[in-house]
């Protein structure tokens, strides 16, 4: 199973950017003539060897090689030089970030011109009998830019290899080399399991479209009919998580975000349909997952196979992105979709692949940045020696790879999407002062966010009796309230169980203010059958802190994750009782806007978020919601405590006050309709050139 590396964080408040040593280099670099900050640890001796100007010995101290590489072949990429072919193939057969960073820095050199030499200098490597790890990135180099170093004959035994890595690489190659289905293997009964069976079908439809070895692929998606009408096709892509699980593993409000924007989109007349791009494993096709699913009217989920099970995370995203750029390149090519305009939303290796996709395919690539993880580089990663190889310098080196990944979609993008309120000179661009220094200029758009309408539906009032049933059956069971606490309050809290949500912080903080002896808690989030190490981690956390009081596990549930519509329903039965009997509360360390907080406001509760991040675009706090200091377990106990002493009255004032902002400003039409005019308006016959490579 993957190893999270989320580390939880401290109770530090945010490092101003004066002090943010990560934004410090980062401006450094954009501005040259900017402040060098100081520091010894391990985050600025990385920071200065990406982003200084300067020699990378810092006291005598050095980077260690491959984060060295690392860093000169992202300097590469981000000043858009080219570097001589065969400098970069030495690198191949580094880590997964290193051939992260070696993919963006051959693009811009093959962009450059450099074709001939590029095919060259892989051709010279190949040749050699080099490790299957190694081959396997320099063919997917080759199929990404349609180079053609090797002949099919001479590809024919990396398309045997024991290794799948190495193998399935060559099969994406030789779909694309004249003759290549001449040495493909003959069909899915060489193939071992369904995926293998999938990836060899769609090589051999590429290659030879008639062919009988592609009728598997050709069955698979035949049910996204073919394009029709003179509107815009719009794809999206969803792949941390499962499109319809919010609140299991890495599903979270995004999952509920693209299922009903997709929807609205799709509801527009200036829209033919939608395309929502997801990842399926080997236990979605196992059980026979298509490829192609209708999930709404113009709305389509197209699954990308993943070899492997276990979801997918920032970290073991590292690895798919060459397989799963051919694979979108593929579905995206189906007569039925040919998009106009994709749209990313999350810095990672599948990112850069769907922008890969994009660029394949002639589309307009959109991406929407957060500063994630770059406002909390200082705080988490500080401090660490220099020679650490810790599982926190491991943490550290990932977000440094995201943190290059947003930078190299930034670049790629036409249009980039801001959360409301954090374009232009504020938060966004302190962190990304790319936008503020770099030409050429781009349109930064912020279509206001929004919710799909909650439509009420027969047997509405069952489903929630049987939900405050289950609340209310037993205390003595881990998921049920103790009934004789029936007219306590109630704080609600629905999420992802992971370290940034800080469940297991909002449990401290309820037992450190003994807000346990007068109020009751309900916690929805995580999966049911299936939880991740991560879920484990935090169940574990919470289950201790409550072993040291014993009198409050009758007045805490755990419950795990619900449909959407369960949740939005049974936070309406709870607004619906006594004003004031339930408060909702999101304890995460930060919320880059907070769809459930929505929710929950437009239910009629009364909410509360976390003052970090985007909820103070839309809460002004003791108006229409509250804002927590969630960075420290007492100055959260300490504000749930003042909370909880409120008035009914004000608590139902605020509610009503909340319910009114988001009918007013945040529906998923009004986001919709927004973000389709900002599709057309890059797409239509005045849009210009594209401003990147």
């Amino acid at each position: 199973m993957p190893r999270d590396t989320s580390a939880p964080f401290d109770a530090t408040p945010s490092a101003t950017p004066h002090e943010d040593v990560a934004a410090r280099w980062r401006h450094h670099w954009w501005n040259p003539g900017a402040p060098v900050p100081e520091g010894d640890d391990l985050l600025s001796l990385l920071a200065r060897a990406e982003y200084g100007h300067g020699p990378h010995r810092r006291n005598g101290h050095t980077p260690p090689p491959d984060d060295l590489l690392a860093a000169d072949l992202r300097r590469a990429a981000r000043s858009a030089t080219p570097t001589a072919p065969l400098t970069l193939v030495a690198a191949a057969g580094g880590t997964p970030v290193l051939q992260t960073a070696l993919a963006e820095a051959w693009a811009v050199t093959v962009a450059a011109g450099h074709r001939e030499h590029a095919t060259s200098a892989l051709r010279s490597r190949l040749l050699l009998p080099v490790a299957a790890a190694e081959a396997a990135c320099l063919l997917d180099l080759a199929e990404a830019h349609a180079l053609r170093p090797l002949t099919a004959s001479e590809c024919a035994a990396r398309a045997r290899s024991r290794d799948p890595r190495e193998r399935h690489a060559a099969w994406r190659y030789l779909s694309g080399i004249p003759d290549g289905g001449r040495v493909l293997p003959p069909g899915p009964g060489a193939a071992a399991g369904p995926y293998e069976a999938l990836l060899l079908s769609a090589a051999w439809e590429r290659a030879v479209p008639d062919a009988q070895p592609g009728a598997l692929f050709r069955r698979a998606v035949h049910d996204l009919p073919e394009r029709t009408g003179a509107g815009l096709v719009a794809a999206q892509s969803m792949m941390m998580g499962q499109l319809g699980d919010p609140g299991v593993g890495l599903s979270g409000g995004m999952s509920v975000l693209v299922a009903g924007l997709g929807d609205a989109m799709a509801a527009t007349r200036q829209v033919s349909r939608v395309l929502t791009l997801v990842l399926l494993d080997s236990e979605h096709l196992r059980r026979g997952r298509p490829l192609v699913e209708q999930i709404g009217s113009g709305h389509w989920a197209l699954g990308i196979p993943v070899r492997g099970g276990g979801p997918v995370d920032p970290a073991t995203a590292l690895c798919l992105r060459p397989a799963v750029a051919w694979w979108a390149s593929r579905l995206l090519a189906l007569p039925g979709a040919a998009p106009d305009v994709v749209h990313a939303r999350f810095a990672d290796d599948c990112s850069l692949a769907v922008a890969d996709a994009a660029r394949r395919r002639g589309a307009r690539f959109v991406f929407t940045a957060t500063p994630d993880p770059h406002r909390t580089m200082t705080e988490r990663h500080r401090g660490l020696p220099r020679t650490s190889r810790s599982e926190p310098a491991d943490a550290l080196r990932l977000d440094l790879h995201r943190i290059f990944v947003a930078d190299r979609l930034v670049a790629r993008s036409d249009l980039l999407v801001a959360i409301p309120g954090r374009a232009g000179d504020g938060d966004l661009a302190e962190h990304f002062p790319q936008i503020r220094a770099g030409a050429p200029a781009r349109r930064i758009a912020s279509p206001p966010e929004g919710i799909p309408p909650f439509t009420p539906m027969p047997g509405d009032e069952q489903v929630a009796d049987t939900l405050m049933a289950r609340l209310y059956r037993d205390g003595d069971r881990p998921d049920g309230l103790d009934p004789a606490a029936r007219a306590r309050r109630l704080i609600l809290s629905v999420g992802r169980l992971h370290p940034v949500k800080q469940q297991d912080r909002l449990v401290e903080a309820w037992l450190e203010s003994g807000l346990h002896r007068s109020t009751t808690m309900l916690l929805v989030g995580g999966s049911a059958t299936r939880a991740t190490p991560v879920e484990t981690e935090m169940r574990a956390r919470i289950a201790k802190l409550l072993s040291g009081h014993p009198q409050a596990r009758r007045h805490i549930a755990l419950w795990p994750a619900l449909p959407n519509r369960q949740v939005r329903l049974l936070e309406r039965t709870l607004a619906g009782l006594r004003a004031g009997q339930a408060l909702y509360v999101c304890p995460s360390a930060k919320e880059e806007f907070g769809l459930a907080v929505l929710e929950a406001m437009d239910s009629g509760l009364p909410a509360a978020g976390p003052r970090r991040g985007g909820v103070p675009h839309y809460i002004h706090d003791g108006a229409n919601g509250f804002l927590l200091p969630t960075e420290s377990t007492s100055a959260l106990a300490k504000r749930l405590a003042a909370l909880a002493d409120l008035a009914d009255g004000e608590l139902a004032r605020v509610a009503d006050e909340g319910r009114k902002s988001v009918a007013l400003r945040f529906s998923a039409s009004t986001m919709a309709e927004s973000l389709v005019a900002e599709y057309s308006r890059l797409t239509g016959p005045s849009s210009g050139a594209r401003p990147h490579e």
